[in-house]
């Protein structure tokens, strides 16, 4: 049917224009009779998306601590064998946030680096949790803490943790990854179960030797190993003196991220089940030395990861 405007000029003209026939726009859209029938027979049917590997999944109860471990450390919730990682998930225990480890890698963390802890849905309002980074751990511990030990308002207390960060973290560096302990621990905890092709692991372990001895580059013109050990050997013996008889560092009444800083590395290096085991040991030993960080590294495993605990 012709439109107004088109009929009015009609009738004042007195003539007819000629029309342009319009295409049935419905019928451009409009399903062809054989299809039709077709999929009446078959109806289109849309089929809920696949679950998660039973390997991705995990209770949204609980929050999640990304680090580095083996798949068999990740059912148990054994210690981490990175320091990093180690130190943290020990801190978790301490202030009784419930929480499971994942075995995760560096290329995982969106920082580049772990751990990082992606909290539970029933903690926050967003349906995709944003991860919590180790830099901001600790206050996010203590927000939702009601256990959490205090730091320690000790003078002393930054010259400690110096020695923690650098002279025994230097000599783990060294120990760890440029001794023929690289062979026994790095390779089979870090290299070896992340790809099976020699020729990749044989780039991975270069890359990480070298990582490590540039880390130890920063520092000082040379690696000079006697000094990088008599200087961690000095950083134990100091913090053995400071715990002396008491439970816990500074006096504390319960342990804070202090002893799980000094717990990270005094674990690793007591650990005989550690990898294919220590086999440079000279900072082993400058820590068996220390009764009272044995001790106090004894007493974390018996209360926050045992069985029992």
């Amino acid at each position: 049917m012709p439109d107004d405007d088109a009929s009015r000029s009609e009738k004042e003209d007195g003539k007819r224009e000629p029309t342009t026939a319009r295409p049935n726009v419905v019928g451009l859209f409009t399903i062809p009779a054989p299809l039709k029938r077709l999929f009446n027979k078959f109806p289109l049917v849309t089929y809920p998306a696949n679950e998660l590997p039973l390997r991705a999944q995990r209770p949204w109860h609980q929050h999640a601590l990304y680090v580095f471990t083996t798949p068999e450390g990740e059912i148990a919730g054994s210690p981490s064998f990175n320091p990093s990682c180690l130190k943290w998930q020990a801190y978790l225990r301490f202030c009784d946030i419930e929480h499971r480890t994942v075995s995760s890698n560096n290329h995982a963390s969106p920082s580049g680096a772990l751990p990082f802890l992606l909290p539970s849905e029933g903690y926050v309002e967003l349906p995709s949790p944003p991860p919590v980074l180790s830099g901001k751990l600790q206050r996010w511990v203590l927000s939702h803490s009601s256990s959490a030990t205090p730091e320690s308002s000790d003078l002393r207390y930054e010259a400690y943790i110096s020695l923690l960060d650098h002279r025994i973290r230097r000599a783990w560096l060294y120990t760890f990854y440029l001794t023929p302990n690289f062979s026994s621990l790095a390779l089979p905890l870090y290299i070896n179960p992340t790809t099976s092709n020699p020729l990749v692991r044989h780039a991975q372990a270069h890359e990480l030797h070298n990582a490590a001895a540039a880390e130890l580059l920063k520092q000082a013109a040379v690696i000079d190993a006697e000094t990088l050990y008599r200087e961690a050997e000095e950083a134990f013996e100091a913090l053995d003196t400071l715990l002396r008889n008491n439970e816990w560092f500074f006096g504390a009444d319960g342990p804070g991220l202090f002893d799980a800083a000094v717990f990270a590395y005094t674990h690793l290096l007591l650990d005989e089940e550690l990898g294919d085991g220590w086999r440079e040991r000279r900072l082993c030993d400058a820590v068996r030395k220390s009764n009272g960080l044995v001790k106090h590294r004894e007493q974390i495993l018996e209360r926050y990861f045992s069985r029992e605990s």
